[in-house]
């Protein structure tokens, strides 16, 4: 996919943003005449191309967390996908026309940026993104980024290594279903072992879990085994501590959080998404996204309704964006 000449980039936009914070469904609004963000200098604009919706972007939208927030209004999205059409005076490794994607806010919940993915253009520092991989279209790498990061900084927090074994919690989710894979194909895990309703068991399977767990019939802290690390993609530490072995880890993403189990937020890094390159281009480790997807740019709102009543399989992704 050819960049357009820099001479034909527009200076205003379509974004979908919201002025107050509420429910998608209420709040969010597409605006024909946002103005398209300035380059600085370590950032390239980004012809966004497909993005895909984190539970990150509702919890933001409600205003959970407005006391570390950017000023309103917000355009909404930390998930990119698409291609650079502009490039800041110090960046080196990307030039106009490459195929790039990445989790374009830093700190996820520190001052998020104002502006994000949900827009025609959008502009993201060079240390945020990676090439994309051949192999994968736009929506897929798009469904990737905060997820994949999330599931690895996870495991390194847990210090998992070859030979271990791990429960993830939540596994058919965005980040479950990256958790499953990086864990056995990536680190090494000698047992996985997931949670999932009845019906998306058989794909846990097929990421790469040994044990898949229904969480609607099994107490998963009632097994006999128990595991080197359990990662909640879900917040359920209160029962994830149960789990766990003797000097084991508990890691989650989602609070509160009982000890010794610990908890933390995403910062986001092209270096780890340029790490998991080989493993994205053999197939090793797929992108997940749900079959719904991807919804239209003129349905972002329906798409943040689905997202939002928890029965998305892997990702939610909005595609083609103008």
């Amino acid at each position: 996919m050819a960049a357009p000449p820099t001479a034909s980039i527009p200076s205003k936009n379509k974004a979908w943003a919201y002025s107050e914070y509420g429910k998608a469904v209420d709040v969010l609004k597409l605006d024909s005449n946002v103005t398209v963000p300035e380059v600085k200098e370590d950032q390239v604009l980004v012809k966004v191309v497909a993005a895909s919706l984190n539970p990150v972007d509702s919890k933001r939208m409600l205003g959970y967390f407005k006391e570390t927030d950017s000023p309103l209004p917000i355009v909404v999205g930390y998930d990119v996908a698409g291609v650079v059409v502009k490039v800041g005076s110090q960046v080196k490794n990307f030039k106009e026309g490459d195929e790039v994607y990445g989790d374009l806010n830093e700190k996820a919940l520190d001052h998020p940026k104002s502006y994000g993915s949900l827009a025609e253009y959008t502009a993201v520092e060079e240390r945020l993104l990676a090439l994309k991989p051949k192999n994968l279209s736009f929506v897929e790498a798009a469904s990737l980024p905060l997820a994949i990061e999330t599931a690895y900084e996870g495991l390194e927090r847990t210090e998992f290594s070859a030979g271990k074994s791990i429960l993830v919690l939540g596994g058919a989710g965005g980040v479950g279903t990256q958790i499953i894979q990086l864990a056995k194909h990536v680190f090494g895990a000698s047992k996985v072992a997931a949670t999932s309703s009845t019906g998306k068991l058989e794909l846990l399977k097929s990421l790469g879990a040994d044990l898949a767990i229904d969480y609607t019939k099994e107490n998963f802290e009632e097994l006999p085994e128990k595991f080197d690390v359990v990662y909640d993609a879900v917040g359920q530490t209160d029962r994830a501590v149960k789990a766990v072995k003797e000097g084991g880890h508990v890691v989650t993403i989602v609070g509160p959080v009982v000890p010794p189990a610990t908890i933390f937020v995403l910062t986001s890094k092209g270096s780890i998404l340029e790490k998991l390159k080989p493993y994205l281009e053999s197939g090793k480790v797929k992108p997940v996204i749900d079959p719904k997807s991807p919804f239209p740019f003129s349905k972002t709102v329906e798409a943040f309704s689905y997202l939002d009543s928890n029965r998305a399989t892997g990702k939610v992704v909005v595609y083609p964006i103008p």
